[in-house]
């Protein structure tokens, strides 16, 4: 009786996906809408920490990954769109922002080997011989069933940049809201010797990122003051973020022993099972710090390290947070993370048990290592809330990333002239 529930659940799970319409303010973002894909990435070759943004005309690439639950290959094609700065798709054509065809086949692919979970796992490398870029900004590359353009099964986001300025930020626990302890403020700062923007009130566009969090983004088009040099961005409301808390961490590497933060494995046919250990809320707990990676993951399998994209298992994933004793306000608990896309949906919502009143979710995940946390939305609204559950600590080391576009006058989209990140100091 047990088999067939934990069985049900996850085919219930692995269901509830993300479809067409799941891009909240903006119209693209990284998402799966088959309820077929599993662990899509994308992936900076200079390494997975670094975010998917390559230097037009430079050595630099992206990795696009994922695996389509079943036996058999299918044949899939992708399409590149360009997109304006908030991942609208811009006036440009193919032949304006691409060398290459419109639509190109995706023949990198390999089936899984020895796993429970049948797999095909596929790797698109961008740009790479039959593709080229000409312009920066944002692209999305949207991948279909050969000859089936209209029935997508995900969607892929990354950026071009141009370089072309400079831009220096910082971030810390000293804000214009006093030191209350609960947030960070994001200034920046943009070097524009070597590149002429006429207006830069009017012309730029500039949107700020928490941990690679779409739903907390801000987005800022005046500058507190500007010189001929420098376009510097201080004292804005709109770049307080909520502290929050450092990332909580599980590891599954190994069907053999459990790994961190897992409470026991078990298998019950066909899959294998990581119960974690039941999370605590943590908004009145001491600040701990922890060497995380800002929501990432990472697919590894311990005895096939080399092999992992088609040697890792999936494990059926087993979250419980202890929020026995909690008066809510009225909303919904996610587990929030790369795991999750970084978006809210019945994929990683979690649901109240309630004979043990705490809060329960299953996922279906591949082998590897994992960053989540636990976000409140509250009811009517689309930005997660930490402190509810995690609670907000000024010494937390989030990553904050600066994207500056610039449309110049008469142009038809916006072009990525530069990238900033840095890390909390307090």
């Amino acid at each position: 009786m047990l088999k067939f529930i934990l069985t049900a659940f996850v085919l219930c799970a692995s269901c509830c996906m993300a479809n067409a319409g799941d891009k909240g303010v903006f119209s693209y973002r990284t998402a799966g809408v088959d309820d077929r894909v599993h662990s899509l990435q994308v992936e900076s070759g200079r390494g997975f920490l670094y975010p998917p943004v390559i230097n037009l005309g430079e050595e630099d690439f992206v990795v696009i990954s994922f695996d389509l639950f079943g036996d058999d290959q299918q044949d899939l094609s992708y399409r590149i769109i360009h997109c304006n700065a908030n991942w609208t798709p811009s006036q440009l054509s193919t032949l304006e922002y691409m060398d290459g065809f419109d639509i190109q086949p995706l023949d990198d692919w390999a089936y899984s080997f020895n796993t429970h979970r049948s797999y095909v796992n596929y790797r698109l490398q961008l740009p790479n011989d039959d593709v080229s870029f000409k312009v920066s900004g944002n692209y999305v590359v949207e991948v279909f069933p050969q000859n089936r353009m209209d029935d997508p099964v995900l969607y892929a986001c990354f950026s071009v940049s141009e370089e072309a300025v400079k831009v220096s930020c910082e971030a810390n626990s000293r804000t214009d809201m006093g030191y209350s302890g609960e947030f960070q403020q994001v200034s920046f700062r943009i070097a524009r010797e070597r590149y002429d923007i006429v207006n830069p009130a009017g012309d730029l566009k500039i949107y700020v990122m928490q941990n690679n969090r779409l739903d907390n983004m801000a987005f800022v088009s005046r500058p507190q003051y500007f010189n001929n040099n420098e376009i510097v961005y201080e004292h804005d409301r709109n770049l307080i973020f909520e502290a929050g808390n450092e990332y909580r961490r599980f590891e599954m590497v190994d069907t053999r022993y459990k790994g961190m933060h897992v409470d026991r494995l078990a298998y019950f046919d066909p899959y294998y099972h990581a119960i974690l250990e039941t999370d605590p809320v943590r908004r009145d707990m001491s600040y701990s710090y922890d060497e995380t990676q800002h929501g990432k993951y990472f697919i590894r399998e311990a005895d096939f390290e080399e092999e992992s994209s088609t040697q890792a298992d999936y494990f059926v994933v087993h979250f419980t947070l202890d929020t026995r004793g909690m008066l809510l306000p009225e909303g919904d608990i996610y587990i929030d993370g790369e795991l999750a896309e970084n978006r809210f949906g019945e994929h990683n919502k979690m649901l109240l048990n309630p004979a043990t009143n705490m809060y329960e979710k299953i996922m279906m995940l591949k082998q590897g290592s994992y960053n989540y946390q636990y976000l409140f939305v509250p009811k009517g609204e689309h930005k997660g809330r930490s402190g509810v559950i995690e609670g907000n600590k000024y010494q937390t080391r989030n990553e904050y990333r600066v994207n500056v576009y610039h449309r110049r006058q008469g142009e038809r989209y916006d072009r990525l002239i530069g990238m900033g990140r840095c890390l909390t100091s307090n």
